[in-house]
């Protein structure tokens, strides 16, 4: 059985190894990427090739990711209605933010808590004074599903989306279909008075 000093020694010798190797090929890359014109322009094509897939990558996750919110929000729209009676706008109002704050402490639950804060903004009166209170207070992970739910339904569209989205759903057709999907958040944010947003959370 090996004793313990021929264990150590063997496991420094192979790190010895490793480390010389590692230096080696850093020299001779570094020596390649000076020298050698094919080598730089392959190396250029490659990180080029990287770059490129990556981006791809990066969009197509993205792309997938909004149509995931984008199927979660019309099913919850569709099992859960927005009431817009403005007897119950206050009440809608402070349980959705409740609950939202709730969910954002819950691993997993970011959309969920998303969606709650998209209703209550729904039926705010100044929906882009609420947004950027929002921006300041929650997660920043979750105020950007917020703001992906606002290109999927704008609050100014919401009224025909539950209008018209239940027959055209039971057609099979998607009920966000010719509803304006796109909403400049970032415009409306510049184009806010700062003076305006000091409103309190709770006055409706």
């Amino acid at each position: 059985m090996p004793s313990t000093s021929s264990i150590i020694k063997t496991a420094t010798i192979t790190t010895s190894v490793v480390i010389a190797s590692i230096g080696c090929y850093a020299v001779y890359f570094d020596y390649q990427r000076r020298k050698n014109p094919h080598f730089r322009k392959e190396l250029r094509k490659k990180l080029k090739k990287e770059a490129k897939e990556l981006e791809i990558s990066k969009k197509k996750a993205e792309e997938e990711f909004l149509a995931k919110i984008r199927e979660f929000l019309t099913q919850d729209l569709l099992n859960d209605p927005i009431s817009m009676d403005p007897e119950k706008r206050e009440e809608i109002f402070a349980s959705n933010v409740e609950m939202g704050e709730r969910l954002t402490i819950q691993p997993g639950q970011e959309i969920e808590s998303a969606s709650k804060f998209y209703r209550a903004l729904c039926v705010y009166p100044k929906p882009t004074d609420l947004l950027k209170i929002y921006q300041r207070t929650i997660p920043e992970n979750i105020y950007e599903i917020v703001q992906m739910m606002l290109t999927v339904v704008p609050p100014d569209n919401l009224m025909d989306f539950l209008k018209n989205s239940f027959d055209r759903y039971m057609r099979g057709v998607d009920p966000l279909v010719g509803l304006g999907s796109e909403v400049d958040v970032e415009s409306d944010l510049a184009n806010t008075n700062d003076d305006d947003v000091d409103h309190d959370i709770h006055e409706l």
